[in-house]
């Protein structure tokens, strides 16, 4: 079959068989007496061949592989394919993201357009001092864009600049950050309950509620923090567990004693840990400690039994806390 009759039964043009020919991938096995090029059955297997994989998204490059190397088995590459149309669908999810940023902005004309491309890829900077330039820039920054480097910095420093660029930006951006409490990558979950910490509202307190159910001791706490300063009891048991873990128990038993509201059920919960059987010496002196920063001296009489405790380590400090004794 000459090239013309190929070209028109496939749909392949003339000049993409030549183009295949000039590449080695489908080469017509014979020639008429004039020198034309004459494919055979097999010849026009293999052009269906290359179309089919070039219909699933391989370059010409990546099919003369397949087809050449004895070795490149069909799960190889499937397999392949299927690593990069992830890599291309993750590309595509990147830049529509990055649209709905400027979007966001709402730009007026072309120049907002670029000032917001050229922040963006500031912040994409694998210069840490280049991203927080970008940062304290001082045009703004839309809050999701904001929001969205928030979850992504590494650098303390950055990350810190970020937080302070979020809350000037205006707008809490608590939805865009509240997305990485749900992140495999407890980094991203750590900087996520630490930017929402700072912002205030009921939004940002119902995130924070959620991140106390989180299996990482520092997300959990920097909630749980958190939502003590705002006068939440439902912290208090991960407040009490942080005393008891002894993760910022110092910071957590400042915390407990700003909730007065709760707090003889934060003195029932505190009695309760020093009274179960596992909690050892270092567990039941940070308990004795915690019990004096309660308000009104409503743990005194627990730290005055607790001055006679059998263990002297916690009945030193438990005395050395409770003060002189009534006379």
């Amino acid at each position: 079959m000459l090239i013309g009759d190929v070209a028109r039964r496939s749909g392949v043009s003339t000049r993409m068989l030549r183009h295949y020919d000039s590449l080695g991938l489908v080469r017509p096995t014979g020639r008429t007496n004039g020198n034309y090029r004459e494919y055979s059955a097999d010849d026009i297997r293999r052009i269906f061949h290359v179309e089919s994989l070039r219909s699933l998204g391989l370059s010409l490059r990546q099919i003369a592989r397949a087809l050449q190397d004895p070795g490149f088995t069909p799960a190889a590459l499937v397999g392949d394919l299927i690593r990069w149309t992830e890599d291309r669908l993750e590309r595509e999810r990147e830049l529509l993201d990055r649209l709905r940023t400027v979007d966001a902005s709402a730009p007026s004309g072309w120049e907002d357009v670029l000032r917001i491309v050229e922040l963006m890829h500031g912040l994409d900077s694998p210069d840490a001092a280049r991203r927080q330039q970008a940062v304290l820039h001082p045009a703004a920054l839309p809050v999701e864009l904001l929001a969205g480097a928030v979850l992504a910095e590494p650098d303390p420093n950055v990350g810190g600049a970020l937080r302070w660029a979020l809350a000037r930006a205006g707008g809490d951006g608590v939805a865009s950050l509240a997305t990485g409490l749900h992140s495999d990558d407890v980094d991203v979950r750590r900087r996520a309950v630490r930017a929402i910490a700072d912002i205030p509202g009921d939004e940002a307190t119902a995130a924070l509620a959620d991140a106390l159910g989180d299996a990482d001791p520092v997300v959990r706490g920097n909630a749980a923090l958190s939502l003590g300063r705002r006068g939440v009891p439902g912290a208090v048991p991960a407040l009490v567990a942080m005393v008891v873990e002894g993760t910022k128990d110092v910071e957590a038993s400042e915390v407990l004693a700003t909730l007065p509201a709760t707090a003889e059920s934060i003195l029932d919960a505190l009695a309760r840990e020093l009274a179960a059987p596992e909690a050892g010496t270092a567990v039941r002196i940070r308990l004795t400690q915690a019990l004096v920063e309660l308000p009104d001296a409503l743990g005194r009489e627990l730290l005055r039994e607790l001055a006679t405790d059998d263990d002297r380590a916690v009945a030193l400090v438990a005395a050395a806390l409770s003060g002189p004794a009534d006379s």
